[in-house]
């Protein structure tokens, strides 16, 4: 039976012994975004895990007894799971909200997706980035949004600032967009010819920050991997290393890693190139935080510090612990399986930090034995061991309970010997589980909806029922 497959699949019982990883990219193979998929691959299989680049051109999924993904010319696929499955999400995705579907369905898989499609949509975005490291207390230059072409001196003059300025497209990479506006006639000129293109766009009026350099850093998991230097180009503004800047090594300042760690942050990144200005007095100062970008490429920056980033990398995520993975929202009752008494509507309590529990009925000790009820049906189950829990609330006490293990299934994945204390008071939501093994799940509360995940069709919650 295919739905059992797929159950045994999620088992947390199976301990894969390599590491999966799904490079997603849809970049030319002459492209320095390439260079890197191409440098992922090579590390992950030295490494001893298992590697695969998947072209969204020409490329698709099935879904039989697992999820795979296939290029145009690959019929076996490319199997990915929830247990052992690193996705790494290269630039060029984010062009198409059809291939960002399919980050969301990466997600909803429960599979380590980097970077989220969160944190790819805010850097996707200038204006949307530019909030967020707002809310973040992060220092950038002051930004205004036009979204009416005749309203572009009024923003300009919202800005504070003399000419010249800068002026972006939202979306746009590698320099490419970011235009060097000197006065109100070449703003003017340049904006009836940008909505000439597209009537919709919306474009970003920024202060001028001159420099005669700027900073990239890579954060990777919350630390500064690398970091370089990249010098404005002669004739130009800009420096990216795309545009022909080249790469230099440079040292931070506390200031600078604590503001671009903070920068990371505030997208939700877990891979991320941070872009600053520094500031005149780098080590009293802080930098302009100019952009982050979800997808970085390598070429330069491993030139610059010497690293290999391509193998610190994989080196990072194959240990599980760093996984960061994007929880599903549930409701605070939901419907789960629990073998043998079938479906049962689950209380899921954010506030017990203890274990999960199941309010017995008629609950009986006879050596290492324990037999009770639930929802009229009586077991008998081995006794694991006792548990010392602190009862909150208006008790307030510790009490010792008997702890049991039962299999679960929820949402598709089948999870085995879960402990559970037998707490005899009927009266009560039959199951409540706990914050740790919400963890497992990946699942974040909505304390206002039931049944987010799960449907519940003549269940009752509890003994008064539930008629909603």
């Amino acid at each position: 039976m295919q739905v059992q497959k797929f159950n045994d699949y999620l088992t947390e019982a199976k301990t894969p012994e390599k590491i999966r990883f799904l490079i997603v990219s849809d970049e030319p193979e002459d492209d320095k975004n390439f260079h890197t998929a191409k440098n992922l691959v090579k590390e992950a299989l030295k490494a001893g895990h298992e590697a695969y680049i998947y072209r969204n051109t020409g490329g698709y999924t099935t879904h039989e007894d697992v999820l795979r993904f296939h290029n145009k010319d690959d019929k076996k696929g490319f199997p990915v799971s929830a247990l052992d499955t690193v996705a790494l999400i290269r630039g060029s995705v984010v062009r198409k909200d059809s291939w960002m579907d399919l980050v969301s369905r990466l997600e909803k898989h429960n599979i380590c997706v980097v970077n989220s499609r969160t944190a790819i949509n805010i850097c996707a975005d200038k204006y949307r980035t530019s909030l967020r490291l707002s809310d973040y207390g992060v220092k950038q230059p002051t930004s205004v949004l036009i979204n009416d072409p005749e309203e572009s001196m009024k923003a300009v003059e919202q800005l504070g600032e003399k000419f010249p300025i800068i002026l972006k497209t939202l979306r746009g990479s590698k320099g490419v967009g970011v235009l060097f506006v000197e006065s109100e006639i070449s703003l003017d000129s340049i904006v009836q010819v940008l909505y000439k293109q597209d009537e919709d766009a919306d474009l970003l009026v920024q202060q001028y920050v001159k420099t005669d350099y700027d900073i990239r850093v890579l954060v990777l998991g919350g630390k500064v991997q690398a970091v370089m230097r990249r010098d404005v180009i002669p004739g130009d503004f800009r420096s990216n290393i795309s545009q022909g800047a080249k790469p230099k090594s440079f040292k931070l300042t506390e200031n600078e890693i604590e503001e671009c760690l903070k920068a990371a942050k505030a997208v939700n990144g877990v891979w991320t190139a941070v872009d600053f200005i520094p500031a005149k007095d780098r080590v009293k100062d802080y930098p302009y935080i100019i952009e982050v970008n979800s997808s970085p490429g390598t070429e330069g920056i491993e030139e610059a510090s010497g690293q290999n980033i391509s193998k610190e990398v994989i080196k990072h995520f194959s240990d599980k612990k760093n996984w960061v993975k994007v929880p599903s929202e549930c409701g605070y009752k939901e419907v789960v399986t629990i073998k043998p008494f079938g479906e049962i509507v689950a209380k899921f309590d954010t506030g017990n930090s203890g274990m999960p529990v199941i309010h017995a009925d008629k609950l009986k000790i006879n050596g290492n034995k324990a037999t009770w009820s639930l929802l009229s049906k009586t077991i008998t189950s081995d006794i694991i061991r006792t548990e010392k829990i602190s009862v909150g609330g208006l008790r307030d006490y510790e009490e010792k309970r008997y702890v049991v293990s039962l299999d679960v299934e929820f949402a598709g994945g089948l999870y085995t010997d879960i402990e559970f204390t037998l707490d005899d008071r009927e009266d009560k939501s039959p199951i409540l589980f706990d914050r740790e093994f919400m963890n497992k799940l990946n699942v974040m509360v909505n304390p206002n909806r039931k049944y987010v995940i799960t449907t519940k069709y003549s269940l009752d919650d509890d003994k008064k029922g539930d008629k909603k």
